[in-house]
């Protein structure tokens, strides 16, 4: 690594350990109230803005201009709160007050028992704690993200999440490190069929991502293309499939989660197999998503 480049990212990292330690001077539903009003402030009339506003036309034509402009201004106070909740994530784990697990009994009764498991999310509400019921059922849950180019933040923020996420964090661009997508996702493979002879296993994505060579499927009424890739590993490598909402409870970092079981049929067909469990997973993310639309981020590629 030039030096010029490993001196830059030391910057930024320091710069996120300064910032990380003022925020941790106050408590948490302080800080994260600031960071909301913030983030509102700074994101009104930006880019980003207009594209959720542009998306909430498509997906809610019916839909007034100013009760689409105060979603948007919601999805933003959620924002500015994660944006603090992630530099507090142990606080709020340690916290059981602050956590409330809808159908934790459903779930315990797999405890020991569950096998390999993919688990899929939305980005609604603080989306990171939606894995929280398969850790409490001991489930060494790990999670594929999105690689942070700085490598001393990345391995930070690791660090950070070692309690949500005990079965380790894998950067889509590789696996603990900087492999292809098809490594990663061999050795995904071979990392769930490990652990599910003799153990749980847990897999988490944040599966509402566009994609553009993806799998079809109705949201919102539009034919939408998103990431196959959950539904794919889920059926081949019978793996259970769950999926879960974090729903904010208020203007706080208090949150409901709940979670659901997807059947995986498994036809001589897997094209279609992967197209029905898509269908499900999205059909039950856009139904979350109506309850509460002010909490899902709508400025992210939704719709062509």
């Amino acid at each position: 690594m030039p030096w010029s480049l490993k001196t830059k990212y030391w910057l930024e990292y320091a710069l996120l350990r300064a910032l990380v330690g003022f925020v941790r001077l106050f408590p948490l539903d302080t800080a994260a109230n600031l960071s909301a009003r913030l983030t509102q402030l700074l994101a009104r009339g930006s880019r980003r803005h207009k594209n959720a506003l542009a998306n909430l036309k498509i997906a809610f034509p019916e839909m007034a201009e100013e009760e689409r402009e105060a979603i948007v201004m919601e999805m933003w106070d959620n924002i500015g709160r994660v944006i603090v909740e992630t530099m507090q994530m142990d606080r709020i784990l340690a916290d059981p007050d602050r956590i409330e697990v809808e159908n934790l009994p459903m779930v315990m009764r797999y405890k020991g028992k569950m096998g390999a498991v993919i688990a899929a999310t939305m980005h609604f509400g603080n989306w990171e704690l939606a894995v929280w019921p398969l850790t409490l059922a001991g489930s060494p849950t790990a999670a594929v993200y999105r690689l942070i180019n700085n490598p001393y933040v990345d391995a930070y923020m690791q660090e950070t999440r070692k309690t949500l996420y005990p079965g380790g964090l894998f950067g889509k661009a590789g696996f603990k490190g900087r492999a292809t997508g098809f490594e990663t996702a061999r050795m995904l493979g071979r990392l769930l069929r490990h652990r599910g002879r003799n153990d749980t296993a847990s897999l988490g994505f944040v599966a509402d991502v566009y994609d553009r060579n993806g799998v079809t499927v109705p949201f919102f009424g539009q034919d939408v293309k998103f990431t196959p890739f959950p539904c794919l590993l889920a059926r081949r490598l019978n793996a259970r499939m769950w999926i879960g909402r974090c729903q904010r409870l208020g203007k706080q970092s208090r949150f409901r989660i709940n979670a659901v079981e997807v059947k995986i049929p498994k036809t001589e067909n897997e094209e279609e197999d992967i197209r029905a469990i898509a269908a499900s997973v999205y059909g039950q993310f856009e139904q979350w998503i109506r309850e509460n639309p002010g909490q899902f981020m709508w400025s992210n590629k939704r719709f062509v």
